[in-house]
């Protein structure tokens, strides 16, 4: 016997399989919907922070870009710095930061002592401080040095600082008392020396120089410049090329 379905009997099963596909579909498209928000907020959150990444590089390189060939220049040798000799009309200068202990320097004293001679009246050449902290007694004798200078006698001093290095240099004792020396064979007001060896401000004098060769990319000696462009020399030719190429 054929009976109608009672009101209250359950769906049919292919209507059932129809509700859930719908359910799924939906239920696929609130999650491809979620996932499409997640990428583009990551995109533009990876967007943000490599566009602040690269504003920091900017930045950075800006900060750490080298001077351009003038401003070195101006750096490598300023108005009150030290000439040992000023030739031609200054559009050449050779500078040289130096560390009157550093037998490096020591070394290279005869070499720069012959380009002076050779283009002395050519070629303008400057002595910066750059004592380095290793060497026990490099401070105490730029101090000397800058001392000696107050009362016109810088390149003496200077001269007689590399003549005696191996005297005094690499010893681990303060040798105040052979600078003290060195001035008074000098000939120098030795009052006047010894307020100047003790002055703070003679030490100032001296941090400018090594503030000016760190501006300049130095940590070593000896460190040479013609026209604010540093130089790797390996022999004595190389300094004589770079002196002739500036020179045109």
């Amino acid at each position: 016997m054929n009976t109608r379905p009672s009101p209250n009997r359950a769906p049919s099963s292919s209507s059932a399989r129809k509700r859930a596909v719908q359910a799924a579909r939906g239920r696929r498209v609130s999650r491809n919907v979620v996932l499409s928000i997640a990428v583009v907020v990551a995109l533009v959150g990876g967007i943000a922070v490599a566009l602040l990444l690269d504003r920091g590089s900017e930045l950075a390189g800006a900060a750490a870009a080298p001077a351009d060939a003038a401003q070195a220049a101006a750096i490598a040798a300023r108005a009150d710095s030290h000439r040992l000799s000023e030739g031609g009309d200054g559009s050449v200068t050779f500078v040289e930061f130096l560390d009157f202990e550093c037998e490096a320097c020591g070394a290279f004293f005869p070499s720069v002592e012959q380009l002076r001679s050779e283009y002395g009246d050519r070629v303008t050449f400057v002595a910066r401080y750059f004592p380095i902290q290793s060497h026990f007694n490099a401070e105490r004798a730029a101090r000397a040095v800058e001392a000696a200078a107050q009362q016109g006698q810088f390149e003496q001093m200077y001269v007689k600082m590399y003549e005696t290095q191996t005297e005094w240099a690499e010893q681990r004792v303060p040798k105040d008392d052979v600078f003290r020396g060195f001035a008074q064979d000098l000939g120098l007001d030795m009052a006047a020396w010894d307020a100047a060896y003790q002055d703070p401000a003679t030490l100032d004098r001296i941090n400018a120089d090594v503030a000016d060769g760190q501006a300049l990319g130095v940590t070593g000696t000896p460190s040479f410049f013609v026209n604010g462009q540093r130089l790797q020399p390996q022999s004595y030719q190389d300094l004589t090329d770079a002196i002739d190429a500036a020179l045109g």
